[in-house]
């Protein structure tokens, strides 16, 4: 069997051109020239016999081959940086990178407390946060996008290993001038006499709210649908109506103007969990930051 011949530096360019979609935006990150990086990315289109980018003056698209390479391409290099880093690497603060995809209200919630802790002990390990919709995190977390995530779905996904750490009621956020904003609690039959809104049904927490609701005798209406529980958020502050949303998405306790809460009658909650494929082991920079965030939730 012949043997493909190209080297680290070629994978690497290859991997800058894709992320960034613009060859002297990855030269710039690689500190070489544009010419330098194009001869680079010539040699590995001719060496693998196909073409990996569309390109134009204006713009650069990864082909249908591209991005299937990009996938083996980023898993090699992660399998490389974990056999050269080493824990003992990470002490001497060797440079490295570790993807979170996670949905936004945990990284709002106690992410930053991890990355500042982490940061502090690694600060040439670099932290990119991938706060996405929960289908979204889930995928990139099969299609190795992100070294692992933070979801509240993907127990059932036979790959995946789910590690909960942290379970969350649905509250109703309300302005604080609204007229429930007194209720200790409030039954959700009672809101289909408010302007209640929702996020779409594609979303995983309108799926969680669809499915706790679904034999109940009524059900709230929903006036406005958004794609994003902050969306929701800035709904409530205007005045607008009501609106479900996990507990962690609502700010700090004596926000000026909103409130939380707690929904009965049926109580709806998620859980949420550490998400990383099965079998195939973290970096030591991604295993640090797992034990981390796992720890900072045991703690509250």
């Amino acid at each position: 069997m012949a043997r493909i011949n190209f080297d680290l530096q070629e994978l690497q360019a290859f991997v800058a051109v894709s992320e960034k979609l613009s060859f002297r935006g990855a030269a710039d990150e690689l500190n070489i020239s544009a010419p330098a990086l194009s001869r680079r990315i010539e040699k590995l289109e001719s060496i693998l016999g196909v073409k990996l980018f569309e390109r134009s003056t204006r713009h650069v698209m990864l082909t249908n081959v591209g991005r299937i390479f990009l996938d083996h391409s980023r898993s090699a290099l992660d399998e490389l940086e974990g056999a050269m880093l080493g824990i003992a690497d990470l002490a001497s603060q060797r440079r490295g990178v570790v993807t979170v995809a996670c949905v936004p209200s945990a990284a709002y919630y106690f992410l930053p407390t991890v990355i500042a802790r982490f940061t502090k002990s690694y600060p040439q390990i670099r932290v990119r946060i991938l706060d996405e919709s929960a289908n979204t995190v889930l995928n990139a977390v099969i299609n190795r996008q992100a070294d692992f995530g933070i979801n509240f779905i993907g127990t059932q996904e036979a790959d995946l290993e789910f590690e909960p750490i942290f379970t969350e009621r649905f509250v109703l956020a309300v302005h604080t001038g609204h007229h429930l904003s007194r209720r200790r609690k409030i039954r959700w039959e009672e809101l289909c006499d408010e302007r209640f809104m929702t996020v779409g049904k594609s979303s995983g927490n309108r799926v969680l709210i669809d499915s706790a609701l679904a034999q109940s005798a009524r059900r709230p209406t929903s006036f406005f649908e958004v794609a994003h529980v902050s969306s929701l958020l800035g709904l409530v502050e205007a005045g607008l109506g009501v609106a479900a949303v996990p507990q962690l998405a609502l700010p700090a306790k004596n926000h000026s103007t909103l409130k939380g809460i707690p929904l009965i009658d049926p109580e709806v909650s998620r859980t949420l969990g550490l998400l990383c494929r099965r079998n195939n082991p973290l970096s030591p920079a991604a295993k640090v930051l797992y034990a981390l965030i796992k720890k900072e939730t045991d703690r509250r």
